[in-house]
This record gives structure tokens, C-alpha cells and sequence, in this order.
């Protein structure tokens, strides 16, 4: 059996699809409101918070994905995210199951240098503190060697659905209601984005490939690096809309911040928008030649596609 740790949001969902179309109909769903996936999926309400209900729900499985979530808020972080970290190792640990953590990139410096799995981890806020001794823990564990352990490493989403990022919040989903998308700090700079269904593919392939344990792996990106400028020339393309679109500066956003919870929690990564952000994900592209990166066109193309039967058929689901 497998079990997702987390597994209501939009990776988790993405997850339990791939696992449940390749790998295997034995798959538990965890989280305090569970929602099936596949039919023939098991489900287990569980605080992640509480030891116990995280033996619980660990208790048979052969690989346990962490891909639990929270919402922006940092003192929540705090004091959430290491506890259920810790519960969840614990667990996995007990059962002798092969553990699969899903990380992503706030931990490393916001500046031009290429990230590799190798690259330093220089946190400049305090979501970024927390997350770089999360992975501190999952490779200590990794190092510890009671159990299998890798770390799967995303960089900024953009993708179907419920997707939560920069990228999504002010470009695609503005250009899906018809409104002028929103550049958050520069447009000239160089981003690296993954398609969370990528991500989620990628996850499932490393957790059922026993031999990739044991390191940590940047999850697959399309090779073509676009400045937000490109980005939103593509989408308007795709979407058949004018390539218009306003730069919100840093000190805009800050401003923001101080009126706005939302805002004021993310402003830690705005310096991030100001450097190229590059992600190299080649370590896993040539470990796995047969994966097929989906392209930004292509996942525009899916997210426009999805949008246009949302409009014709209103109950349909994207």
C-alpha cells in the first residue's frame, strides 16, 4: 500500500491520479477531510499534528508521500509544519516504509546562481527558516539510514486548477476572467516554472524507483526559461487575447502588504523576482530519458482548453 500524506491539495490530487493509473489501486488518502481520487482509493481522516494519528495513518504502507500543506501564514508555519514533519518521520519510520518528501525552492538564495540539488541553503525569511530545516531534517534522516528517504524539489507551480502561485494568481487566472495580467516585480528576468502535474508524475515515478533513494532530485522543468514578458506573449497567444500587461513593483507590493495579510506574507520572496531564477532539473531528465516535460504552450494550451468547456458545460470539472 501507498499512502498521501496531505492529500488534498492540488500535487496530492495530481498524485494520487499518477499512482492510481501506474503503479497501484492500494492507495491511502490522508488528511482531516479526505476526498477520493480513484475509486478504488482508501480514505483516513488524520491530524498530522497528533503522534498517534499519524502512526495510524502510516500503519501498512510500503511508501509514504509528505505533501501536506498549510496555508501562507508564518507563525503557523512555525509552529505546524516541523511537528507534523516529525510525526510523519516518526511514523514512517515504525512501519519500515520508503519515505517521499515533496520540498520546494525557499530555502535557497534569491540571486541568479543555477540551483542544483547541491546548491546551499541561504533562507532569507522566516518561511524560508522553516522550510530549510525541514529538509535539514529529511536529510538527516536520508543520512540516518534506518529507512529509505528522498526529497523531490519543485520550484514555483503554475497549472490546472486550484494551483497556488504568483504565476497563476496574476497572469493566467487575469487572463481567464479578462482582465490585464499582473507582473510581480520585473518582467526581463528569467523564470523557472513547473507544470504541478509534472510535478506530481515526477514524484510518483521516484517514489516506485527503489533506486532512487537516498538524494534529493529537482523535479522536471521545461528546458525554456521565459521572462514574464514571453510568458504573458504566450498565454495571450494561446488564449487569444492582447499581450498586455502592467508591472506591479516591489515597493507597490510591499505597500500592499502593510494592508493586506496575503500580501504582507509573501513579500519575502519578492526578491526572488528581481534575478533569473534558474532551476536545473537535468540531474532528473537524464535519469528518467523517457519523461515527457510538458511545455509552457502546452500547459497553457490545457489550462485554456479546460477553461473553454468550463464556460460551455458549467458543471463540468477542468
Amino acid at each position: 500500500m501507498q499512502t498521501i500524506l496531505g492529500a488534498t491539495g492540488q500535487i496530492a490530487i495530481e498524485l494520487a491520479r499518477e499512482l492510481g493509473r501506474q503503479y497501484t489501486t492500494d492507495l491511502r488518502l490522508v488528511s482531516r477531510q479526505p476526498r477520493k481520487v480513484n475509486d478504488t482509493d482508501t480514505l483516513l481522516p488524520a491530524d498530522l499534528l497528533d503522534a498517534r494519528q499519524a502512526a495510524e495513518a502510516v500503519k501498512g504502507s510500503s511508501v509514504v508521500y509528505f505533501t501536506a500543506g498549510l496555508p501562507p501564514d508564518t507563525a503557523l508555519w512555525e509552529a505546524q509544519f516541523p511537528v507534523m514533519l516529525k510525526n510523519a518521520l516518526d511514523a514512517t519510520r515504525a512501519a519500515g516504509a520508503r519515505f517521499v518528501y515533496f520540498d520546494n525552492t525557499y530555502m535557497y538564495p534569491q540571486d541568479d546562481r543555477v540551483q542544483t540539488e547541491q546548491t546551499p541553503f541561504m533562507p532569507m525569511g522566516r518561511k524560508g527558516k522553516v522550510r530549510a530545516a525541514m529538509a535539514t531534517r529529511v536529510l538527516d534522516e536520508m543520512a540516518r539510514g534506518d529507512i529509505p528517504v528522498l526529497i523531490g524539489r519543485a520550484p514555483e507551480f503554475y497549472g490546472p486548477g486550484k494551483t497556488q502561485s504568483f504565476t497563476n494568481a496574476l497572469v493566467i487566472d487575469a487572463i481567464k476572467a479578462g482582465k490585464t495580467p499582473r507582473v510581480p516585480v520585473r518582467d526581463d528576468t528569467l523564470r523557472t516554472l513547473i507544470w504541478t502535474p509534472d510535478a506530481s508524475r515526477a514524484l510518483a515515478v521516484l517514489g516506485n524507483t527503489p533506486d532512487a533513494f537516498g538524494r534529493t532530485w529537482h523535479l522536471p522543468c521545461d528546458d525554456e526559461r521565459l521572462t514574464y514578458r514571453e510568458f504573458v506573449a504566450l498565454a495571450a497567444d494561446v488564449f487569444g487575447t492582447a499581450p498586455s500587461y502592467k508591472v506591479i513593483g516591489k515597493w507597490a507590493l510591499t505597500a500592499v502588504g502593510l494592508v493586506s495579510k496575503p500580501a504582507r506574507e509573501l513579500r519575502e520572496l519578492l526578491p526572488r523576482y528581481e534575478h533569473n531564477n534558474l532551476f536545473d532539473s537535468s540531474a532528473f531528465k537524464q535519469r528518467f530519458a523517457d519523461f515527457a516535460v510538458t511545455t509552457y504552450r502546452q500547459g497553457l494550451q490545457h489550462i485554456h482548453q479546460a477553461s473553454v468547456r468550463k464556460v460551455d458545460d458549467p458543471g463540468a470539472h477542468p
